[in-house]
């Protein structure tokens, strides 16, 4: 029974130390990301993402930090290549999981990435793969604030060129305002970014 009871305590703390090793090496990319240490902060998550195979936090920020890296970058060469790691990154965890809203969230703003990147070449290729992505997100979690508002963004903003009327648009952005006061985080890393964004264009809207 001794021999248990050891056993069962080595195996919890295994599990706490694990615990901790991951928390710290997230909190340590999240902070080099914060300095503005982009490839850095990526190659730590991507670490964090070999060693725990469990949560697709690690590969949903190596994602998510390439993909904002290429809308203040001009050189296509390196977008290119932004992208590509991106997709990557959330081709792993979309393998694994096919029902979680964020992992499409962030796959219709890999695709906005190439359009924004190179609108002639790329706006009618994705535009529509942009839409359907955010339509799965919402059809896993209709209250999901980045689903709401991404959606109704991308189209704000093409609407000078595609002409559709932006005040359904605009009630969506609202809507999505108020989601995001609502909406509890499954951990203290899950995502949670999109509340700044959202009140840019509600600001927009009222012009």
């Amino acid at each position: 029974m001794t021999k248990i009871i050891t056993a069962f305590t080595l195996f919890i703390c295994s599990l706490l130390s694990a615990q901790t090793q991951f928390e710290q090496g997230m909190g340590k990319a999240f902070g080099l990301w914060k300095e503005g240490k982009n490839a850095e902060a990526s190659a730590m998550f991507e670490r964090i993402a070999a060693a725990d195979k469990t949560s697709y936090l690690p590969n949903y920020y190596v994602a998510l930090i390439n993909t904002t890296a290429v809308f203040t970058e001009k050189d296509k060469t390196k977008i290119d290549l932004l992208l590509t790691k991106a997709q990557d990154a959330l081709d792993k965890e979309i393998i694994k999981d096919q029902n979680n809203a964020e992992l499409y969230v962030l796959q219709a703003l890999i695709y906005t990435g190439y359009v924004v990147a190179d609108p002639m070449t790329n706006g009618m290729k994705y535009s529509g793969k942009v839409m359907e992505a955010y339509a799965k997100a919402k059809a896993i979690d209709p209250n999901n604030p980045r689903a709401v508002f991404g959606e109704a963004d991308y189209q704000l903003g093409g609407a000078k060129w595609t002409g559709v009327d932006t005040k359904p648009l605009c009630v969506q952005v609202d809507k999505a305002i108020e989601l995001f006061g609502t909406f509890k985080p499954e951990t203290q890393f899950s995502p949670k970014w999109g509340l700044e964004r959202a009140l840019e264009a509600q600001k927009n809207c009222k012009k």
